[in-house]
């Protein structure tokens, strides 16, 4: 079996440190760069190009965001994880809006990430608890007006994502969820896809209509 080539981006040696022994549990992942920040991590990628990077988002000389942006524009074989402190709605959905694959926090256990790193690889978007729960807050919360139904509609959700997404938020495993809702994991992976794709159109569409509005 081929090994996943991976990038770690992080302003911390420390954390990078970490990673790399951490992550030598797997031996189905190789470690073929690390970089200090996103401008960095670019240079290195016109070198080699890994399957996945984990990618950090506060960092000098170019963050994390604006990396992925790049990363998705000119190597959109590259899949990018969000591994961070930062968890704010708004860093969350630019970081989606950019092409992140997944979101997940430094907190995360590191069989969790080891996961998160094959789901991504195999087509999968990766999203920790708390993440889940920041997206369905800041969906209710876009339009009080509106009763629950509405406001998942706004987004393009269907009644099923919106089930999965909350079961997510709940921090229920893929193989839970589905157990419950009497479907496959697999099938519970590709509604977790779905739901980052319409976010990521929703969020693009509200950037594109602001700043019509504001010229």
């Amino acid at each position: 079996m081929k090994k996943i080539s991976l990038g770690i981006v992080d302003n911390e040696p420390g954390l990078i440190r970490i990673l790399q022994e951490n992550l030598k549990r797997s031996q189905n992942i190789e470690i073929i760069f690390t970089a200090n920040n996103g401008k960095e991590a670019l240079d290195k990628l016109e070198l080699c190009l890994p399957d996945v990077i984990l990618m950090d988002i506060d960092m000098p000389i170019m963050n994390g965001i604006a990396a992925t942006d790049m990363i998705s524009k000119n190597y959109p074989s590259v899949k990018v994880i969000m591994l961070t402190v930062m968890d704010t709605e708004s860093v969350i959905f630019d970081s989606i809006i950019a092409g992140a694959r997944g979101y997940l926090t430094k907190d995360s256990p590191i069989d969790k990430l080891i996961d998160a790193i094959v789901e991504c690889l195999d087509g999968g978007a990766p999203m920790s608890p708390g993440i889940a729960f920041k997206a369905i807050d800041l969906i209710k919360r876009s339009n009080q007006k509106n009763n629950k139904e509405d406001l998942y509609k706004s987004f393009g959700l269907t009644k099923r994502e919106v089930e999965i997404l909350e079961n997510i938020a709940k921090g229920k495993t893929y193989k839970q969820i589905g157990d419950e809702i009497f479907i496959s994991p697999s099938t519970v992976r590709k509604h977790i896809e779905n739901i980052y794709g319409k976010l990521r159109v929703h969020n693009k569409t509200e950037a594109i209509n602001l700043i019509n509005k504001k010229y």
